[in-house]
C-alpha cells in the first residue's frame, strides 16, 4: 500500500450484538449522530461527542436489525427489521417511539432504499413476499407504487439502489439478484431498462455515484465489479478489482465522489480511490467479519468520519484522507 495505515480514533462498545447497519446524522443541529442497527433487535443513537449510546429502541421484537436511516428534514428515523417489518419512529423531543410500521413479508437480508421526492415525499423500495419482487411505496402515506418481477428467474433479491438521474421523467432503480444479475429497472414506466451478469455467485451488496452514472458491486467471491450506464441505460461492465480475500458484506462511496470503501468478510476494511478502484489503505482492527461501513455526512470536510460495524460487536470509527490526497 502506498500509504501506511491508519488507527481508529475511537470506537463504541456496548451494543451486545453484531453491527448490521450503520447511518449518519451529522448535517443538522449540534450534536452529530450515528445510528446502529444490531443482530439483537436493538437500535442505538450514538452520541459522537460523548462517544455515548443517547437512546436505545427496541421496535423489532428482539429480530435482527438489517438497515436504518432517517428522513430528511425530520426526526423520523426508519428501520428494517428480519420480523417482517419497516417502522417509523418518533424521535423528537426526547422521544423513541413506533409511529407507524410496515409489513413487508420478506425473509431475505436485501437492505431496503429510501429516495427522497421534490415534493417532500420519499420512496421506499424493499424486498417482497415473494423470491424475487421488489415493492416500492410512497411514504409517509404508505400509498403503493408499484412491483417490479424480472421476466428471468434471477433468484432471491440480494440488494437494491433507487435513485432520481438529472435527466429524465421518473426514479430508476438497481437490483442485484441471487444468479450474479445486476438489473436495471424504470420505476415510472414498471420496466426493465438494462441487464448483465456481474458475478459467477449472488450479488451481496452494491453502491452507485449518481454524478458519475458508474457503480460497484460484492459478492462472496474475491472480486469488487466496476459497471456504469451509458447514455441509453445500458448497464456496461468496466473494470475488476481482486481482493487478497474472498467476500465483501458491503459498499460505501464517500459523498465527495473521492473514496471508496468496503466491509470484508476477512475482518478488514478497504479504501480505493473511486475514480480508478486504485487501493489505498486496509484498515485492521476488527477481530470478525465486518459487516457495514458508512461514511458521515459533515459538513465539513475536515471532519468527516468513516465508520464500520462487525460481527464482534464494536464499532470502529476513523478519519482519513480529509484534506488534500490523491484519491485517484
Amino acid at each position: 500500500m502506498s500509504r501506511p495505515a491508519p488507527s481508529p480514533i475511537f470506537t463504541l462498545r456496548g451494543a451486545g450484538a453484531p453491527l448490521n447497519t450503520l447511518h449518519f446524522s451529522c448535517h443538522g443541529g449540534d450534536t452529530p449522530l450515528l445510528f446502529s442497527g444490531s443482530g439483537k433487535g436493538a437500535i442505538h443513537m450514538w452520541n459522537l461527542n460523548t462517544r455515548r449510546a443517547e437512546t436505545v429502541a427496541e421496535g423489532h421484537s428482539g429480530n435482527s436489525v438489517v438497515w436504518v436511516n432517517t428522513l430528511q428534514g425530520t426526526d423520523t428515523l426508519i428501520s428494517q427489521g428480519r420480523d417482517m417489518r419497516v417502522c417509523l419512529w418518533d424521535l423528537s423531543e426526547g422521544r423513541r417511539a413506533v409511529l407507524d410500521s410496515l409489513w413487508t413479508g420478506s425473509v431475505g437480508f436485501c437492505q431496503c432504499s429510501l429516495l427522497e421526492m421534490s415534493t417532500g415525499t420519499h420512496l421506499l423500495a424493499f424486498a417482497g413476499q415473494q423470491t424475487e419482487e421488489i415493492k416500492i411505496v410512497e411514504l409517509p402515506s404508505k400509498t403503493p407504487v408499484c412491483t417490479l418481477v424480472p421476466d428471468a428467474k434471477l433468484g432471491m433479491i440480494m440488494c437494491i439502489k433507487l435513485w432520481q438521474p438529472d435527466s429524465g421523467p421518473g426514479p430508476l432503480l438497481l437490483a442485484g439478484y441471487e444468479d450474479g444479475s445486476l438489473l436495471l429497472w424504470d420505476v415510472t414506466q414498471r420496466a426493465q431498462l438494462s441487464q448483465t451478469k456481474a458475478h459467477p455467485e449472488p450479488v451481496m451488496c452494491l453502491t452507485f455515484d449518481p454524478q458519475c452514472l458508474r457503480g460497484v458491486s460484492g459478492s462472496s467471491e474475491k472480486d469488487l465489479c466496476s459497471w456504469r450506464l451509458d447514455g441509453q441505460n445500458n448497464l456496461q461492465l468496466q473494470d475488476s478489482v481482486t481482493l487478497v480475500n474472498p467476500g465483501v458484506s458491503q459498499l460505501c462511496v464517500r459523498g465527495d465522489g473521492k473514496l471508496l470503501a468496503s466491509a470484508g468478510w476477512d475482518h478488514r476494511v478497504r479504501i480505493f480511490g473511486w475514480k480508478k478502484l486504485r487501493p489505498l489503505a486496509v484498515l485492521q482492527y476488527h477481530t470478525d467479519l465486518v459487516l457495514s461501513v458508512a461514511f458521515s455526512d459533515h459538513q465539513d470536510p475536515r471532519q468527516r468520519l468513516l465508520a464500520a460495524g462487525s460481527k464482534d460487536q464494536r464499532i470502529s470509527l476513523w478519519s482519513i484522507f480529509n484534506e488534500g490526497a490523491d484519491t485517484g
